[in-house]
């Protein structure tokens, strides 16, 4: 007997590259989409399902293999991120590969057939960027003018032009720990951006902070926060990893992504004992409130279903290329 039509062949797989996800995704579409799927997510009705990423540690490499499936019930998604996260190295050596590599394998739900492979690197940037801005966009005062981003990688160019997008900065500022790093950003950006020589100049009296670093241990005290500013606490992405102090999280109403995720991989609120408020998608639909008026900050603890909104956003956008 025959197969069914439907199981006699599948459509090729794709492969789609950096290049064509950047051309596949903005963050005017990947905000409003995003934020839908976040109030299906707190909504924990079932609709997204996403465990705890899966963690293989590397030691002798200094390294981690992770991997984040998720699947969107209504918006008919399944999709699963692998990545390797590398410490850099500093012992004068170029590292084999970079820190950070990711794919994301986009899947059709009712069959379980592979319909894409694509690039998880510029994904996971621009995502983690369009949270951060609708973090910002809920949780940071009508009246922010200065933005502060500690950090010059990747994620620090993503979270200007997504921040940008959902709000005007009339003043912008970067610190890195480096000079050069700074100065190679900058010179990818419209021009205006001040470089800061340290953490605390940087951060003093500053509206809105995002920090994007590599840091193992806090660069950013709770002393210098400007009250009632807004923080966006990104890097340190392990559970023994933090970027800002006690005082901060402890001193600051905590906003997450995830409760879950947050309680069980980030060093920052593990390790400080921060008490959660919120987790954004609560905030989305209404069902907890912005607290405005108070210093807050929110921790991105990057989500599977993160990923696979932006996943299918691109096979849609390029399928008839």
């Amino acid at each position: 007997m025959d197969p069914p039509p439907d199981r006699m062949a599948h459509s090729p797989l794709r492969v789609i590259l950096a290049d064509e996800v950047a051309r596949a995704l903005s963050y005017e579409a990947l905000v409003p989409r995003l934020e839908d799927a976040f109030r299906a997510f707190s909504a924990r009705d079932g609709s997204v399902q996403q465990p705890l990423r899966s963690v293989l540690h590397l030691e002798e490499h200094g390294g981690y293999l992770l991997e984040m499936p998720s699947y969107l019930r209504e918006e008919g998604i399944l999709a699963t991120k692998i990545l390797t996260l590398y410490q850099p190295k500093h012992d004068g050596r170029t590292p084999s590969m970079t820190d950070h590599n990711a794919i994301v394998l986009l899947m059709e739900p009712t069959t379980g057939s592979f319909k894409a492979v694509m690039d998880g690197s510029v994904i996971t940037h621009m995502r983690t960027a369009a949270v951060s801005a609708i973090a910002t966009k809920y949780l940071a005062k009508p009246e922010s003018h200065v933005l502060c981003i500690l950090g010059a990688g990747k994620q620090a160019e993503s979270h200007y032009h997504a921040l940008m997008s959902v709000h005007k900065f009339n003043e912008v500022r970067l610190w890195s720990r480096t000079q050069e790093s700074c100065e190679s950003l900058v010179s990818c950006l419209p021009p205006g951006i001040q470089i800061y020589p340290d953490v605390e100049s940087a951060v003093s009296g500053a509206d809105v902070i995002v920090t994007v670093t590599r840091a193992m241990e806090p660069i950013l005290k709770g002393r210098w926060i400007k009250p009632g500013a807004h923080i966006n606490v990104v890097g340190a992405c392990r559970l023994n990893w933090r970027e800002v102090d006690d005082d901060a999280m402890r001193g600051c109403t905590l906003y997450v992504d995830d409760t879950e995720a947050a309680c069980n991989e980030s060093g920052d609120v593990i390790l400080s004992g921060a008490k959660i408020f919120a987790e954004l998608g609560e905030v989305i639909s209404g069902t907890k409130p912005s607290l405005k008026d108070h210093t807050t900050i929110f921790k991105s603890s990057g989500l599977a279903f993160q990923d696979a909104v932006a996943a299918k956003m691109v096979y849609d956008n390029l399928k008839d290329d």
